[in-house]
C-alpha cells in the first residue's frame, strides 16, 4: 500500500498531528506509512521506514505478533497496557498499545503507541527533588552544629597523640581521619543546599560534553576511552552550560568510578526525539527532544538500589557520600528536564532529556 492510502488533505492533517507514534501496517506486516511522532519514536525517516517489517522496528516486550495477526483476521481491535516498547535505534519505554483495523482497507492495520515512562519518571525526578530538598535542608541545620564538635574532637585526638606510644596512635589517627571524612561531607552537603538556581541562556551541548571529556581524560577518566557519538545537527539547549558541565562532570566520573582500576568504555551519545513531551500539571506538554547518553560498560548498578539511585545519601560504593547523583537530579529537575537510567553488567545508560531554546528567546 502506497502513503497515498490516506488521500485526503484533511485526513493528511490529522496523521500528521497525532501526537502519539502511528503506524500503518500492511497485509504482510511491513511498514504502509508512518506519522512524524512515529519517527521520533524509532529515531528514522518515514522514507526509509516504509516497506520494512514492523516488528525490525517495534520491538514489544510481550509477544504481540500472534495476537495482531488474530485481530487482523477478526477486524477487532487490541489494547495491551504497560508493555516496554523499544527497537535498535532506541531504549524501551513503557508504553500501552492500540491496535485496529483502517477501515476501507483490508488487512491494514493501525498500530498505536501511547509512552508512559516519561511521566513516570517526571514524578520519580520531583520526589527525588523532593527528598533532596528535605534531606539537605535538615542537614543543614545540623551542620554547624556538628562540624564545632568535629574541630574539638580532632584538636583533642591531635594532642592526645603526642604523649601515646606507637600501638596507640592508630586509634587517634583513626578518630582524626574519620572527623575529616564526615568535616568533608557536610562539606559537601552544604554545597548542595547552596546551589542557586540555573542561570538559562542558549546552550551549545557539544562544548559543554567537550570540556567534560577533556577534563574527565586528564584526571578521573585518565584510564578510560571515551568514544563520542554526536548529531550533529542538535540545536541549541535551553540551560545553564556551568550546571550542565556539572552535571555531566558527576555522570562522567561516576562511569570511570564504576570501571574501577580496569580500563573501559564510556560513549557519550546525542540525538534529537521530537516525541519526548513532559506533561506539566496545568495539563499542557513541554517538549524535552534534546537528549544526551552516558554509556558505560562497567558491573552496572546493584539491585537493591537501582531504584533510588537518585536519592540523597543512596550509593552503590564503599565510602560513597551518595550526593553526586542526587545532586544531578536536583539540576535536572530545575531545568525543567528528565534524567533515566537503565543498567545491566556491561551496558548502563544515563540519558538526560532537555528542550531547547525557547522560539522567544531566539
Amino acid at each position: 500500500m502506497s502513503p497515498s492510502a490516506v488521500p485526503h488533505t484533511l485526513d493528511c492533517a490529522i496523521w500528521a498531528s497525532l501526537p502519539v507514534p502511528a503506524f500503518l501496517v500492511d497485509g504482510n506486516n511491513n511498514i504502509a506509512d508512518v506519522n512524524s511522532a512515529g519517527e521520533g519514536f524509532i529515531n528514522s525517516s518515514r522514507k526509509s521506514l516504509i516497506g520494512t517489517p514492523i516488528w525490525h522496528k517495534v520491538a514489544i516486550e510481550t509477544a504481540i505478533e500472534a495476537a495482531f495477526d488474530k485481530a487482523r483476521i477478526q477486524g477487532t481491535p487490541l489494547f495491551v497496557n504497560d508493555v516496554d516498547v523499544g527497537s535498535r535505534e532506541r531504549a524501551p519505554l513503557q508504553c500501552a498499545v492500540q491496535i485496529a483495523p483502517l477501515q476501507g482497507h483490508e488487512g491494514h492495520m493501525l498500530l498505536m503507541l501511547s509512552p508512559r515512562e516519561l511521566a513516570g519518571r517526571m514524578t520519580q525526578n520531583h520526589s527525588a527533588k523532593s527528598a533532596a530538598q528535605s534531606a539537605i535542608g535538615m542537614a543543614e541545620m545540623l551542620a554547624h552544629e556538628i562540624k564545632n564538635p568535629l574541630a574539638g574532637i580532632t584538636g583533642a585526638a591531635q594532642l592526645l597523640s603526642m604523649n601515646l606510644s606507637p600501638d596507640d596512635l592508630e586509634l587517634t589517627d583513626l578518630i582524626v581521619s574519620e572527623s575529616r571524612r564526615i568535616v568533608k561531607l557536610l562539606e559537601q552537603v552544604e554545597q548542595f543546599g547552596n546551589l542557586s538556581e540555573p542561570d538559562f541562556r542558549p546552550v551549545n551541548l557539544h562544548d559543554v560534553l567537550d570540556r567534560a571529556r577533556r577534563s574527565a581524560l586528564l584526571g578521573f577518566g585518565a584510564h578510560m576511552k571515551i568514544v563520542e557519538k554526536y548529531d550533529p545537527s542538535l540545536p541549541l539547549a535551553w540551560g545553564d552550560p556551568d550546571q550542565l558541565l556539572q552535571v555531566i562532570l558527576n555522570l562522567l566520573k561516576n562511569a570511570a568510578q564504576a570501571a574501577g582500576k580496569n580500563a573501559g568504555t564510556i560513549t557519550i551519545r546525542t540525538f534529537y526525539e521530537h516525541s519526548f513531551r513532559l506533561r506539566r500539571s496545568d495539563g499542557q506538554g513541554k517538549l524535552l527532544p534534546l537528549q544526551i547518553e552516558i554509556i558505560d560498560d562497567g558491573p552496572g548498578l546493584p539491585d537493591h538500589i537501582r531504584d533510588d539511585i537518585f536519592e540523597p545519601f543512596v550509593s552503590g560504593r564503599e565510602n560513597g557520600t551518595g550526593l553526586g547523583l542526587a545532586l544531578v537530579s536536583k539540576i535536572i529537575a530545575d531545568h525543567n528536564g528528565w534524567i533515566s537510567v537503565r543498567s545491566e553488567p556491561g551496558n548502563t545508560v544515563f540519558r538526560l532529556s532537555l528542550s531547547r531554546v525557547p522560539r522567544d528567546r531566539k
